[in-house]
C-alpha cells in the first residue's frame, strides 16, 4: 500500500490509502444466467439439466429394484432341449421384438436385418435426434417429423408386444399348456389354503409306481415317452404322468388317449400304427391309472 508521511515520528500524522491488495470478501451469491431471455434456451445443460436428469434416474431405478425385490423373477423346470413343447418367451419388454423376428423379412436368410439391421437403425436414430432437430419449438404439433416418428414407434411397439402376446395366449390354450411358473404357483397356493383350512393336502405321488410291472416296457415304446420323459415326469409346461391315477380314473385315461386332451392328439391309433397291440395299449391305460401315492411301495399286481 502507499500513503504520504514525514520523517520523525508524529502520530497525529494522516494516512491516505491509495491502493488495497487485500481481496474483498464477497457480498453477493453467484446466481446462474437466466437463460430463458436467449431463444431456445432455458438453463445451462452441465451442470444443471444433467443433475435433474440423474435424479429422475435414480428414482425409477430405486422403483425397479423395489418390484425386482418384491417380485422375483419366476423359477421355472430344468431346461428340457427334448421338448418339443415348450413355448420360449422373453420378458414384456421385448416382446415386440420377438414378434418381429417371427415375419418372414426378418427371419431366415434376413435374420441379420432383423436382429441388428432395424434394432440398430432404430436406436441410432434415436440417438442423432438432438443434433438432427436442433429446434426451439417445444410443442409436438410444430415438429411434425420428431413427432411422428416417436408415434410411429411407439404404436409399432404397442401394436407388436399385443400381437406376440396374444398369439402366445391362443398357442397355450390350443396345445394344453400351463406355464411352469403358473404350475408352481399354483401348487403353492394350493397347499397355503391347506394349511391356513387346517386340513392336510391330499398326499401326492412322488416316483413311478409299480415300476417292474410290464406295462412299463410298454410305455418306453409307446408315443408317451417323447413328450413326458422316460421318468414320466414332463417339464417344460407338459403334465408330470406321475400320481396321474390320482387325477383320472382308467376309464378316464383311456378316453384320453383314444381322444386326446387338450393339445394332445388321439394317442391310440398313432401307437397301434408304431406297433403296438390293443392288448399293450389297454395294459399301458391301467398301468396309468395305477400311477397313485397309495400305491407308492407296494408290488406290481399278478397278470
Amino acid at each position: 500500500m502507499a500513503g504520504s508521511h514525514h520523517n520523525g515520528n508524529d502520530n497525529n500524522e494522516k494516512i491516505v490509502y491509495v491502493g488495497d491488495s487485500r481481496v474483498p470478501k464477497p457480498t453477493k451469491v453467484h446466481i446462474p444466467p437466466d437463460y430463458s431471455a436467449f431463444p431456445g434456451k432455458s438453463e445451462a445443460f452441465i451442470p444443471n439439466f444433467l443433475l435433474k436428469e440423474w435424479m429422475v434416474g435414480c428414482v425409477f431405478l430405486v422403483g425397479v429394484l423395489v418390484l425386482t425385490v418384491s417380485h422375483p423373477a419366476p423359477l421355472g423346470y430344468p431346461a428340457d432341449p427334448t421338448n418339443t413343447g415348450f413355448i420360449p418367451m422373453p420378458d414384456w419388454y421385448f416382446l415386440f421384438m420377438y414378434q418381429l423376428l417371427k415375419y418372414p423379412y426378418m427371419s431366415n436368410q434376413f435374420i441379420v436385418l432383423g436382429t441388428v439391421g432395424l434394432p440398430g437403425l432404430a436406436f441410432g436414430a434415436l440417438m442423432l435426434v438432438p443434433f438432427l432437430d436442433r429446434s426451439p419449438e417445444r410443442r409436438f404439433y410444430r415438429r411434425p417429423v420428431t413427432s411422428a416418428m416417436m408415434l410411429l414407434s411407439l404404436a409399432a411397439i404397442v401394436y407388436l408386444t399385443n400381437v406376440s402376446w396374444t398369439h402366445y395366449q391362443h398357442e397355450l390354450e390350443v396345445n394344453g399348456i400351463t406355464p411352469e411358473h403358473i404350475e408352481r404357483e399354483e401348487k403353492m397356493l394350493e397347499e397355503k389354503k391347506a394349511r391356513e383350512s387346517g386340513e392336510a393336502p391330499p398326499p401326492a405321488a412322488t416316483s413311478v409306481v409299480f415300476a417292474d410291472d410290464p406295462a412299463a416296457d410298454v410305455y418306453e415304446r409307446a408315443t408317451c415317452v417323447q413328450c413326458h420323459g422316460t421318468d414320466m415326469r414332463g417339464g417344460g409346461g407338459l403334465p408330470s404322468l406321475i400320481g396321474i391315477g390320482d387325477k383320472y380314473s382308467e376309464e378316464e385315461l383311456a378316453k384320453i388317449v383314444h381322444d386326446g386332451i387338450g393339445g394332445m392328439a388321439p394317442q391310440y391309433d398313432a401307437n397301434l400304427e408304431k406297433g403296438l397291440t390293443e392288448e399293450e395299449m389297454d395294459s399301458l391305460i391301467a398301468w396309468l391309472a395305477l400311477q397313485k401315492a397309495e400305491n407308492e411301495g407296494k408290488e406290481a399286481p399278478a397278470h
